[in-house]
């Protein structure tokens, strides 16, 4: 079996389409293929699918010159196009079936609890807090969110949004209060092998330089960078290939 697995997208849907043709899982009309309909591919995206990272992913999503996070038309612009997106994602995996599997990122769950508001050193997502000017998100997209899983697990390979062990996957005031989500394949990478995985996909943590590949896991949070990962599940170890896209 062959897996694609994507890190986080952050709202970069048309990097998501193009890697999805180029691996011929998407046709030009964002329908599924025949690979990934019948189960020959899966495709496993690894959570976060909103909340762009900078202003400038934001200005790139929203087609303004300049995205102002606090100004409400801007906002309700920011929500808009990615709940446009969100309903072609979801259309996507239905007709796709059991084939794809989008796992539950820190962002959708607190979306979905409406806190914590996340954001960064560049700005706070609001876009999908009306109480501060954005668009709630549909419910028809909430209930799809709220079905997606905390973690899969295929032949042996786990893949989770964060990492390896139950409370990595509990969003809750201590996943924020403490940094062990960012530092446990360094810290404590036997995680992996204790949970009795005999490799491990995770993203949540950036990587700046590149997927970063050890013995029992990979961390794949470089959708920035075009990285993606494919893996033989049939082989063992199963063969994790970094591969990115150009252009």
């Amino acid at each position: 079996m062959r897996v694609i697995a994507l890190g986080d997208l952050h709202a970069n849907f048309p990097l998501l389409w193009r890697i999805l043709r180029r691996e011929g899982l998407a046709d030009e009309g964002f329908r599924p293929t025949e690979a990934l309909r019948s189960g020959r591919v899966r495709l496993v995206l690894l959570g976060d699918l909103v909340h762009p990272k900078t202003p400038g992913d934001y200005a790139r999503l929203t087609g303004l010159e300049a995205y102002d996070p606090e100004d409400p038309f801007h906002l309700r612009l920011a929500a808009g196009a990615q709940i446009r997106e969100l309903f072609r994602l979801k259309a996507f995996q239905e007709e796709a079936g059991d084939h794809v599997t989008i796992l539950l990122g820190n962002h959708e769950a607190a979306l979905l609890e409406g806190s914590p508001i996340l954001g960064n050193r560049h700005l706070k997502h609001l876009e999908f807090h009306p109480e501060h000017g954005g668009k709630a998100l549909p419910e028809a997209l909430r209930s799809w969110m709220a079905s997606f899983p905390k973690e899969l697990v295929l032949k042996g390979v786990h893949f989770a949004h964060v990492g390896p062990v139950p409370w990595l996957q509990e969003y809750d005031d201590l996943f924020y209060a403490q940094n062990e989500a960012k530092t446990w394949w360094f810290l404590t990478p036997e995680y992996v092998e204790r949970m009795g995985y005999r490799y491990g996909v995770y993203g949540h943590t950036p990587m700046p330089d590149g997927i970063l590949l050890k013995d029992r896991f990979a961390l794949i949070d470089a959708l920035d960078l075009g990285e993606y990962l494919a893996l033989d599940l049939e082989a063992d170890p199963p063969r994790p290939e970094v591969r990115r896209l150009h252009g």
